[in-house]
């Protein structure tokens, strides 16, 4: 029966994405020969609110036909009006459909960092880049020490989102470890958490530095499975046990707007020790029993 039932969800996925596909190539070849950024708004505007129906289309046949046993735990003076950035850990595709489940029209159009590699996944690929997420490669730091131009162009995506994003409200949303949680993963890095891969300061930080001033506050948000091997295909065939998604509230502290991550040592030092201490905090919340 669960075979059937992933079967089953794959295709309702599959047919949402060709359904809601159809107007999101239709507006985005709009988008291309808009000649200007003000008229260009309007088009992201429309793209938006398809990708919107496309998330709610999913969620409501997720609810219905997978029930997915999820415990949700929210901060008050949740807006779709501000701007927010959510950082999470991050254990499987899964996630990012509860996050959806979580916080959809709770929060604003969301926004993802994304793999590059991505852009060649048919219609999500096109969307990432129509509704201008920033595209990354996530490079290692030996490839970062290598070719240096290579960082800067990520770090060029992120501002160009950032510039753009403060014509609308948005929700920016970080996996910080940049790469889902396995255990091969945790032992490579040598990871000091239990549970948990070491974050990756720099993109948090870069938005930190040019939208701090808009975002009302971040949502760090901590999700916990009760499997220990989560996977989206489990999730799909309804197999998925108990999970929780605890999120709160952070202030944004002044210093973060105003140091420079990339050139300063001191801010980028006190960062480092700000995020390891929020991860931390996570990690203890995922090593108490359930």
């Amino acid at each position: 029966m669960s075979l059937l039932k992933g079967i089953v969800s794959v295709l309702l996925l599959f047919l949402s994405t060709i359904f809601w596909g159809v107007p999101l190539i239709l507006l985005t070849l709009l988008k291309l020969i808009t000649p200007s950024r003000p008229l260009r708004r309007r088009v992201l505007a429309g793209l938006n609110g398809i990708a919107l129906n496309w998330i709610g289309t999913n969620l409501w046949w997720m609810r219905r036909w997978l029930k997915p046993p999820l415990d949700i735990q929210l901060p008050e003076g949740l807006s779709r009006d501000k701007w927010w950035l959510v950082l999470s850990n991050h254990r499987s595709w899964t996630d990012i459909f509860l996050l959806f489940i979580a916080l959809h029209r709770r929060i604003p159009m969301p926004h993802f960092f994304v793999k590059r590699q991505l852009i060649w996944i048919p219609v999500v690929g096109l969307a990432f880049w129509a509704m201008e997420f920033p595209m990354l490669r996530r490079l290692t730091r030996e490839q970062r020490e290598r070719n240096p131009e290579l960082a800067r162009r990520d770090r060029d995506a992120t501002e160009r989102m950032c510039r753009h994003a403060r014509e609308r409200p948005i929700a920016i949303y970080n996996f910080v470890e940049g790469t889902r949680f396995t255990p091969a993963k945790h032992v490579a890095q040598a990871s000091p958490y239990g549970h948990l891969l070491r974050p990756r300061a720099g993109g948090v930080a870069q938005v930190l530095n040019l939208l701090g001033d808009r975002l009302d506050g971040i949502l760090d948000v901590t999700l916990c499975y009760n499997n220990p091997q989560p996977s989206f295909w489990s999730f799909l065939c309804g197999r998925e046990d108990r999970v929780t998604l605890h999120a709160k509230r952070l202030d944004i502290p002044p210093w973060m707007m105003h140091g420079n991550y990339h050139d300063d040592p001191l801010t980028k030092e006190r960062f480092h020790s700000w995020l390891n201490a929020l991860w931390q905090e996570k990690d203890d919340i995922l090593s108490r029993p359930r």
